[in-house]
């Protein structure tokens, strides 16, 4: 197919193009350069959402007077950046990145600015719903946008930007949380994205060109598609969420409890339907012919594997080194440095070098082996590992993470022509953001039945009396909390037991560590599965990729 043009600008061409210059739209050097980095603002916007928020989060519901939504402020906004990312790619890849992703940024801002001024905690959820609608845009167009202005074999170095922003918004977000709530307010952790976004916006809308398909139309649009989706992920997330949450005895939910079993049912039965319907229908936002690639479809499972594995190590790291080591939340997100440095490094060495080879599998395959090594190592967490021991385990886990979050993007690019690279990146996304969540909601079941079980064999290894423990045997969740854990220990017993307390501490630091620990095997086990599927990939050298093809995506054309 040839692709027409209307008005194009004088610095953008439209473009099916020859195998030697291989990106679908052909731009200035310096124009490519600026676009590069407003998409990166906004990957910094939707991963520094992620952490910022959680800092000020005590402080909100204090001001709100909202205890008992406390848990919806972050569900809400993972349901919709979820659920809408896919259907943001499809849409972008018919009607153009450029529309979709000021769509995307216009309605994240408004959501950020409209949460800062909520004076209550029904406005604030509502508000936060409605800046992951606009978060959902962020990830994958942004990431497609890459895909559009470079090369599959130039793609890798540029893609690998992702890790690192990841990785910055990760150390970030804790301290310019807990700086603005402790010394501005609250209120600012949403405006703080303002600024940034809309120089973002400003950038996109005025150097971004729009390329869409001249055979799209809306009656094209999968409506049943989009709906059973929906329907679907939303009950699923839901349970997820309800079975990561503790209740006040810091016992989580049983996985046959209606409001987690049932709900995970629920959605598992929805999407069984959606499958059906993708099957049959014209235009379908998740293609099901994408998965009969073996490289594709071994790119997304270990993508969602790698994600059970990071997110175990993301979040409960710092829980560990501010329960046990009795670090600040803000200083938890520093003492995991060397995760930190090994995934950003990871992201943009291993980006570069896919860049400069022109191939993927050997780095991924021994990224996926840094994983199992690092896992594996993590499972002899105790409450006396030592700082080296540690930060080496760390470093070597973080290699192992990197080079995916920039490698399995530049594979399915690789894999599709340039009219699916939004769907293809989109469903990329959505597979980590839902492994992510199994992740969580497996590993805190891990943590909380292993603490149980641990604590009375800790607390006699320390020399406590089974007397003083039965007083502690319904607080598992506070014994868990972080913060005053001695003060919180002494409150709960009578004055004759205080001199007990240290030896208490010591018990629950004991129990505390090893449950993490457990949580380790199984991030290894998730490791050595995503290595498995890193050894099914077929090595497509990333040259022109598919991209000059002849497809039945339809025609592309740029508009001005």
């Amino acid at each position: 197919m040839t692709p027409t043009s209307q008005g194009d600008p004088p610095m953008a061409t439209t473009a099916r193009p020859p195998a030697d210059a291989a990106a679908p739209l052909q731009m200035s050097h310096r124009a490519r350069m600026a676009v590069l980095g407003a998409t990166l603002l906004g990957l910094f916007l939707a991963s520094l959402d992620q952490t910022i928020v959680g800092t000020a989060l005590p402080r909100i519901v204090t001001d709100l007077h909202g205890d008992s939504l406390y848990t919806w402020v972050v569900t809400v906004y993972l349901l919709t950046s979820t659920i809408t990312g896919p259907i943001y790619g499809r849409l972008s890849d018919a009607y153009g990145r450029k529309p979709l992703l000021l769509t995307g940024i216009v309605l994240f801002l408004v959501g950020s600015a409209l949460s800062g001024l909520s004076q209550d905690m029904t406005q604030l959820i509502a508000f936060r719903a409605l800046q992951g609608i606009g978060a959902g845009a962020l990830f994958p167009i942004s990431l497609a946008v890459i895909g559009d202005l470079f090369s599959p074999r130039e793609r890798g170095r540029y893609q690998g930007l992702f890790g690192a922003v990841f990785g910055i918004s990760f150390v970030a977000g804790p301290f310019i949380g807990g700086f603005l709530t402790d010394h501005v307010s609250w209120h600012w952790v949403f405006y703080v994205n303002l600024p940034i976004g809309i120089a973002a916006l400003a950038i996109i809308a005025a150097v971004l060109p729009t390329v869409r398909r001249t055979s799209g139309s809306w009656r094209d649009i999968d409506f049943l598609g989009i709906t059973l989706f929906t329907a679907g992920v939303v009950p699923l997330l839901i349970g997820l969420s309800n079975k990561g949450q503790a209740g006040a005895t810091g016992v989580l939910p049983d996985w046959a409890s209606p409001g987690v079993g049932g709900l995970i049912l629920l959605g598992a039965v929805v999407l069984a339907g959606f499958v059906i319907v993708e099957g049959r229908a014209r235009e379908p936002i998740m293609p099901l012919d994408l998965f009969r690639d073996r490289t594709y479809s071994a790119s997304q499972a270990a993508s969602f594997l790698i994600a059970v594995a990071m997110f175990t190590a993301v979040i409960f790291l710092p829980r560990y080194f501010q329960a046990v080591r009795g670090v600040s939340a803000t200083g938890s997100g520093y003492e995991t440095w060397p995760l930190l440095l090994g995934l950003i490094g990871g992201s943009m060495v291993g980006g570069v070098l896919i860049s400069r080879t022109g191939r993927y599998r050997w780095l991924l395959t021994a990224s996926a082996v840094f994983l199992v090594a690092g896992a594996a190592l993590m499972t002899r967490l105790d409450a006396t590992t030592g700082s080296p021991a540690l930060w080496a385990w760390m470093l070597v886990l973080g290699i192992g993470i990197g080079p995916s979050l920039s490698g399995f993007t530049v594979v399915v690019q690789n894999c599709v022509t340039p009219g699916r690279i939004g769907v293809a990146t989109s469903t990329l996304t959505f597979f980590r953001q839902v492994g992510g969540s199994i992740g969580l909601a497996a590993a805190g079941t891990l943590f909380s039945a292993g603490f149980a079980s641990r604590l009375p064999g800790a607390l006699t290894a320390q020399g406590v009396p089974a007397s003083a423990a039965a007083h502690l045997a319904g607080d598992r969740g506070g014994l868990t909390a972080v913060g005053d854990l001695g003060g919180q220990i002494s409150a709960a017993l009578p004055a004759s037991q205080h001199g007990l307390v240290p030896r208490i501490v010591g018990g629950v630091h004991d129990a505390f560590a090893a449950s993490v620990a457990e949580m380790f095997w199984l991030s290894l086990a998730a490791a050595a599965l995503a290595l498995v599927a890193v050894a099914v990939l077929r090595e497509v050298p990333l040259r022109g990729g598919r991209s000059d093809r002849a497809s039945d995506d339809g025609d592309l054309v740029a508009v001005a």
